[in-house]
């Protein structure tokens, strides 16, 4: 510990020393055992540092949960993001990471990407709608009701600057997986209100990877960025690669809405396609593509008429496995403030209802869709369904 302690840079060395862990706490109690957790991370023994990016997860951002003490551990992290341990290679930490070998500066950065999108919900709940795994019911807010964990959350988010201060050179990383993670974490940390100075220079820095690279999912990882920032992402939806045509159409308010919105439309087309372009999901895009293009899609389309097409073939293509992530979500941009029994349905809303019950055979397009029919107003069975017909 001693000797680890004075190879740290001085600000790692402070947050350790100083911070009264014994106060804090994680998800299993008391962090008065994370000093340990963390100099483990610089160690010489890989099997210690694994075991310490694992606490990372489960301890510090359990299941995205911020805790008294995961705004030190933030700043800890991004002191030592530096070290030369960075560069030492590490296997998936836990039983579900199964991607490549990465660095420890690369997963420490991804760390930092999921730290601030937990951060990031709740302050924009337009923003929050686009996210694949947004649902109408559980609210729009990150429950606050408890004073550690509103605490908490703006901890987090009052360090957010020190955190892109020291993610941002990494986005010129000659390592691309680590400029990849740096890019996960700068798209959250950037869209933080109080950072939009930043964004110019990291637009700069992501366009000039944009111009030397031929690589798609760095190309299409930087444009996404760009759009997300709310850039002008114009010309990029004219490139030649698809990927990056749509993930420069991903952002909130395109300069160009209505070719964004065609792009995206014309990706859900072949969804399977798709989804084969990122086998691993970009970072900061967990589950399959296809559901973050559609929400994309479903929130820049000025009404529901514009993007029915698509949707009604997307129902109508039926399957079980994902009705919250493609069919709810359709519903319910379908009915924005609730169906209306004073009011007829729309040619768009009527097609739509019907996919819905000519796909119903295994009872998996109404019944499995239920949460989200009561979410629009709607009978929650197919023969409610039907006699609005």
């Amino acid at each position: 510990m001693t000797r680890i302690l004075g190879g740290l840079p001085m600000a790692a060395r402070d947050l350790l020393l100083e911070t009264d862990w014994g106060s804090l706490r994680h998800a299993y109690g008391s962090a008065e055992d994370m000093p340990v957790t963390l100099v483990s991370l610089v160690a010489e023994d890989p099997e210690l540092r694994s075991q310490a990016l694992g606490a990372l997860d489960m301890a510090v951002l359990h299941q995205g949960t911020l805790y008294p003490v995961t705004a030190p551990v933030a700043l800890f992290v991004a002191a030592i993001l530096d070290q030369p341990v960075g560069l030492a290679e590490h296997e998936g930490n836990l039983p579900w990471d199964d991607g490549p070998p990465r660095s420890l500066r690369a997963a420490l950065l991804t760390w930092l990407g999921e730290l601030a999108g937990c951060a990031a919900h709740g302050e924009d709940p337009a923003r929050d709608r686009t996210d694949w795994m947004w649902e109408p019911w559980r609210g729009e807010e990150r429950d606050e009701h408890h004073p550690d964990e509103r605490a908490a959350l703006h901890a987090c988010r009052d360090i957010r600057p020190a955190l892109y201060d020291a993610v941002e050179p990494h986005l010129a990383s000659a390592d691309p997986r680590v400029r990849e993670a740096a890019i996960g974490a700068a798209v959250p940390l950037l869209s933080a209100p109080g950072l939009a100075d930043r964004v110019p220079r990291a637009a700069a820095l992501l366009r000039a990877r944009l111009d030397a690279s031929r690589e798609r999912r760095e190309r299409a990882g930087a444009a996404r960025a760009l759009a997300v920032w709310g850039t002008d992402t114009s010309d990029l939806l004219a490139d030649p690669d698809p990927a990056v045509r749509v993930c420069a159409a991903l952002g909130p308010a395109p300069t160009d809405r209505p070719r964004a919105l065609a792009v995206l439309l014309d990706a859900l087309r072949d969804p399977r396609s798709t989804d084969g372009w990122f086998p691993e999901p970009l970072t900061g895009l967990d589950g399959w593509f296809r559901f973050t293009v559609l929400r994309s899609a479903l929130a820049l389309a000025a009404s529901f008429e514009e993007v029915a097409p698509v949707a009604v073939g997307i129902v109508a293509s039926g399957g079980g496995a994902v009705v919250d992530f493609e069919r709810g979500p359709i519903l319910f941009r379908a009915f924005p403030g609730g169906h209306d029994p004073a009011r007829p349905l729309t040619a768009a809303q009527r097609e739509l209802l019907r996919a819905f019950v000519d796909s119903d055979e295994a009872k998996c397009s109404i019944g499995g869709n239920w949460l989200w029919f009561r979410a629009a107003g709607l009978p929650e069975d197919r023969d409610g369904i039907a006699a609005l017909l």
